[in-house]
C-alpha cells in the first residue's frame, strides 16, 4: 500500500492525506485474453485484485445504472489497459 497525497479540502479549509491502496497481485493490470466478455476489462480487473470476475461486472452494470458513466468508463478502460502479453 502506497500514500499518494490527494488535496481534499475538508470543512474549515485544512487538508488531508488519503491513502490509495494498490491492487492486490501487486502485478501490473492487463485486460484478461481467457476470461472476456467484450475486452476482458472486468476479467483483468478481477483477477488485478484477485476476486471473481462476475462481481466486478455486476459492480460495472450497477455503476452504469446508477451513474452513468459506466459504459464510457469501460470504453476509455479498454483503450487505456493494455491485454495480457
Amino acid at each position: 500500500m502506497f500514500n499518494i497525497p490527494l488535496t481534499v479540502w475538508l470543512c474549515g479549509g485544512k487538508m488531508a492525506e488519503i491513502p490509495i491502496a494498490s491492487g492486490g497481485s501487486g502485478g501490473k493490470l492487463y485486460r484478461s485474453r481467457d476470461n472476456k466478455v467484450l475486452f476482458g476489462i472486468c476479467g483483468g480487473i478481477g483477477k488485478y485484485y484477485n476476486t471473481d470476475p462476475t462481481i466486478i461486472r455486476i459492480l460495472w452494470v450497477l455503476f452504469t445504472l446508477v451513474y452513468g458513466a459506466g459504459l464510457l468508463a469501460y470504453l476509455i478502460a479498454a483503450l487505456i489497459i493494455p491485454e495480457e502479453p
